[in-house]
C-alpha cells in the first residue's frame, strides 16, 4: 500500500484529519464570538495567545480571535490563513518526535494596510471587541519623527478608538503580548500619544475606558522551515500553507487589570500576579540576554542553530556563566519560583535540538534589545564590583558582527544605520562603539572597568575569534 494522500487543511476536512490521529478543534468554531482583535498575527501569536484561547474554547469558552494585519507584508499571512478557513497546525518540538495539533481559535483575518483604515476602525470599534491584543515587536512602540509624516500602528489604533468612543461601544482592554519591559505601560504611552495627536479629548477618554495590563510572554518560536512543512505533510498527513513551530514550554504571566470580565486564562496555565516586574526581569536578564549575547558571537563562528551553539563547550559555559554568575544575582527572587530553577530551565531549553531555533532570529534588533535585556545587569554588577566579562564579550561580538558581516546578510535592526556607523569606527578603535548613546548609558560609557572589558573582548574576537573570546571570558572563574 502507498502512503495515504495528505489532507489539505480546512474546516470541511477536520473530521478526516481527526481520524488520522491529529487533534483538531472539538468546539463549534462558528459560535465563537469575535471578542479579541489581534494586531500582528505571526508565529508567536499563533503559538501563544491563540493557543490559550483555543484551549479555553475546548473547555466551553465562546471567545474567538479576529486577526488584523496592518502592514502590506501581512498579505501573505492573510492568504495562507484564509485559504484554510483560518485554521493552522501547531508543531511542538522537544528532543523526540514532534507532535502536531490543529488550532481553531482564529476565525477571521482582516488585512487592512495603509489606505484601508475603514476595516481596522470597524474591528476596533465593534461592541463585540473587548480585547485588542498586540504583537508588533519592540520597534512598533517607537514613535516616528513628526517630520516623516507617517502614521504609526498606534495612530491607526487611535482612529479605531475614536470611533469606539463616538459609537459608545464600551470599555476595552489593550493587551500587549510583545517582549517589551512593562509592555502594558509602553502600549498605554503609545496609545495616549497617538490619541492626543488625533484629538486631545480622545486621550482622556482612553484613560477612562481602556486598561493596559502588563504581561510577560515566553515561548521560543522559530521561523517555519520547508522541512517543517515536509514533516507535517509526510508524517502527520496535513498540507498547511503556514504551520507554526514552537517548543513545548510556554509561559504567560500578567496583571489582572482588564476593562471588562477577563478570560479565565489561568485554566490554560497562565499566571496572574502582582509581581510582574520581577517575572519580567527573570526572563529579560536570563533568557533574552542569554540569547542576545550568544547570538552575534555564534553568528561570527558560522553557527546556524542555537542547539548547535550549545553543543560547543566554550559557548555553553559562556552562556551558563552569563546567566548564573552575572544575571541571576541581580534578580529579586519570586517566592515559590527560585531564580536557580528558572536559570536551569533556560539552559535546558537552549539545548532543545528539536526546535532548531536559528541564530539569525536572535540577531534581530540588537539596538532595541540590549538596553533592556543586558544593561541593567551590567550596571548592577558595576555598582558592586562584580563580574561583567561575559556581558562585555557579548556586546563586543555584536559590534564586530556589525562591522564585518555583509550588511545584506545581517539580521534586521531598526537602527542598523546608526549602529553600523559606530561599529565601523570600532574596527580601528573598539572603544568608539561605546559612544552609541542610544544603547550605552553614561554609567557604562564612563566606566573604566567596563571599557577595558569591552575593548579587551573586542580585540580577542578580532585576533583569535569568537570561541576563544568566550573561553577567555570564563577563565577568571
Amino acid at each position: 500500500m502507498g502512503r495515504p494522500t495528505p489532507i489539505r487543511l480546512g474546516q470541511a476536512r477536520l473530521a478526516e484529519i481527526a481520524r488520522s490521529g491529529v487533534p483538531v478543534p472539538t468546539y463549534d468554531r462558528g459560535r465563537l464570538r469575535p471578542a479579541i482583535v489581534h494586531v500582528g498575527v505571526g508565529g508567536f501569536h499563533r503559538a501563544h495567545l491563540a493557543v490559550y484561547v483555543h484551549e479555553l474554547a475546548s473547555r466551553g469558552s465562546g471567545m474567538g480571535i479576529v486577526g488584523l494585519g496592518l502592514l502590506a507584508r501581512d498579505a501573505e499571512m492573510a492568504s495562507a490563513l484564509r485559504s484554510q478557513d483560518c485554521l493552522y497546525t501547531l508543531i511542538e518540538k522537544n528532543g523526540g518526535e514532534p507532535s502536531a495539533r490543529v488550532i481553531g481559535s482564529i476565525t477571521e483575518f482582516v488585512h487592512a494596510p495603509a489606505g484601508h483604515d475603514h476595516a481596522a476602525v470597524a474591528l476596533i470599534s465593534a461592541p463585540s471587541t473587548t480585547i485588542l491584543s498586540l504583537t508588533i515587536t519592540e520597534s512598533g512602540y517607537a514613535e516616528l519623527p513628526a517630520t516623516e509624516g507617517e502614521r504609526t500602528t498606534f495612530d491607526r489604533i487611535a482612529a479605531g478608538l475614536a470611533a469606539r468612543r463616538d459609537r459608545s461601544s464600551g470599555r476595552l482592554t489593550i493587551l500587549s503580548c510583545d517582549n517589551v519591559p512593562r509592555n502594558g505601560d509602553a502600549a498605554r504611552q503609545a496609545t495616549l500619544s497617538a490619541a492626543g495627536r488625533l484629538d486631545p479629548a480622545l486621550a482622556a477618554w482612553v484613560e477612562r475606558h481602556c486598561t493596559f495590563p502588563n504581561s510577560m510572554v515566553d515561548r521560543i518560536t522559530p521561523a517555519t522551515s520547508r522541512e517543517d512543512r515536509d514533516w507535517l505533510r509526510d508524517s502527520a498527513g496535513i498540507v498547511d500553507g503556514w504551520p507554526v513551530v514552537s517548543e513545548s514550554f510556554r509561559q504567560w504571566v500578567m496583571e489582572d487589570d482588564f476593562a471588562t470580565e477577563r478570560p479565565p486564562w489561568e485554566d490554560a496555565g497562565a499566571l496572574f500576579t502582582n509581581r510582574i516586574d520581577d517575572w519580567e526581569q527573570y526572563k529579560l536578564r536570563m533568557l533574552n540576554a542569554g540569547h542576545s549575547c550568544m547570538a552575534y558571537l555564534s553568528a561570527l563562528a558560522g553557527i546556524t542553530y542555537v542547539h548547535e551553539a550549545m553543543a560547543v563547550g566554550a559557548i555553553r559555559e559562556f552562556v551558563a556563566g552569563l546567566i548564573r554568575r552575572e544575571a541571576l544575582p541581580s534578580l529579586v527572587e519570586i517566592p515559590g519560583h527560585p531564580r536557580e530553577d528558572y536559570a536551569a530551565s533556560v539552559l535546558e531549553r537552549f539545548t532543545n535540538a528539536g526546535v532548531r531555533d536559528q541564530i539569525a532570529r536572535l540577531c534581530i534588533d540588537g539596538s532595541a534589545k540590549f538596553p533592556t535585556f543586558l544593561m541593567p545587569t551590567i550596571e548592577w554588577q558595576l555598582e558592586r564590583g562584580g563580574s561583567i566579562e561575559r556581558a562585555a564579550t557579548g556586546l563586543a561580538g555584536w559590534a564586530r558582527y556589525l562591522a564585518v558581516v555583509n550588511p545584506e546578510e545581517q539580521a534586521f535592526d531598526a537602527a542598523a544605520g546608526e549602529a553600523r556607523r559606530y561599529a565601523r569606527e570600532a574596527a580601528d578603535d573598539p572603544g568608539a562603539f561605546l559612544s552609541y548613546e542610544a544603547v550605552f548609558p553614561a554609567t557604562l560609557r564612563e566606566s573604566a572597568s567596563f571599557r577595558a572589558a569591552f575593548v579587551g573582548a573586542y580585540e580577542k574576537i578580532a585576533a583569535d575569534g569568537p570561541i576563544a573570546a568566550m573561553q577567555a571570558s570564563s577563565d577568571g572563574d
